[in-house]
């Protein structure tokens, strides 16, 4: 059965253009201007497979709408595609939903049918159209603290840059050999996930491990999901209590070891 596209565009006839192309890839289409409540209602009652946003034209509309729809419980689930935008604008909207797809017209179909086939599991939920991850700074977020030990086990070469501002005296150690008072462990493949999670193991504080994949809709190649990742810590006798999203790339689990859980 052909995939239902809502299609939102703020030029008329671009998008009866754009409409067309989507058509003959086989989608069925809605390109209807959006914006009163009844048309908001329908959207609500029968949400389409995916719901597709220009950001060529008035991006301030767009980065709205998305936070208007991932606000309400009947549309937050639907996979949201951006398409095209530009500069400093196109960074707000992957600020505030880094979980969508983002794509181009050139590569459309194939972004539309991934994102269908993926849909976010725990879409994210802005809390304002400035964009960011719930407000939370990424040290706050993995409980780093004065003085903290970070230890980085498959990071990327960059993601000091991502982590931010460091509380006063914390310092970060790329692939320790001491404990540390939080680690943060990468994988992008089962194959890594596994020896490296052993190591994090050792070398963590009881309740400081992050276990840290690629999303599905950053388009990294992996094989690794949040229920790979979660089986593969509790399968270690460690309980996950937090997960979080970490940028546009990278979610992560936090975990802790059984008994220190216990005691809290």
């Amino acid at each position: 059965m052909p995939s239902r596209i809502r299609l939102v565009h703020w030029h008329p006839a671009e998008a009866i253009e754009r409409a067309a192309r989507l058509r003959s890839m086989g989608f069925v289409v809605d390109a209807e201007p959006l914006g009163d409540g009844a048309s908001m209602k329908a959207l609500r009652s029968e949400p389409p497979d995916a719901i597709v946003i220009d950001l060529s034209r008035l991006p301030s509309h767009g980065r709205t709408l998305a936070f208007v729809l991932r606000n309400s419980k009947s549309t937050r689930g639907i996979p949201l595609v951006f398409v095209e935008g530009e500069g400093g604008k196109l960074k707000r909207v992957r600020d505030m939903l880094p979980d969508a797809m983002y794509t181009t017209w050139a590569k459309i179909e194939k972004d539309i049918r991934k994102a269908i086939a993926n849909p976010p599991r725990e879409p994210i939920v802005p809390k304002s159209t400035s964009g960011g991850y719930s407000g939370t700074p990424l040290p706050k977020k993995f409980g780093i603290k004065e003085s903290s030990t970070i230890g980085f086990i498959g990071a990327p070469k960059d993601f000091e840059k991502t982590l931010g501002q460091l509380p006063a005296g914390a310092k970060i150690i790329r692939e320790p050999r001491i404990k540390c008072d939080v680690i943060l462990c990468f994988a992008v493949m089962k194959k890594e996930l596994m020896p490296r999670m052993k190591k994090a193991m050792k070398l963590s504080a009881d309740s400081g491990l992050w276990l840290i994949w690629p999303k599905k809709s950053s388009g990294v190649p992996s094989d690794l999901s949040e229920d790979v990742v979660r089986n593969a810590g509790l399968g270690a006798g460690w309980v996950d209590f937090k997960v979080a999203a970490i940028d546009a790339t990278w979610s992560g689990h936090k975990f802790a070891k059984r008994d220190r859980v216990r005691k809290k």
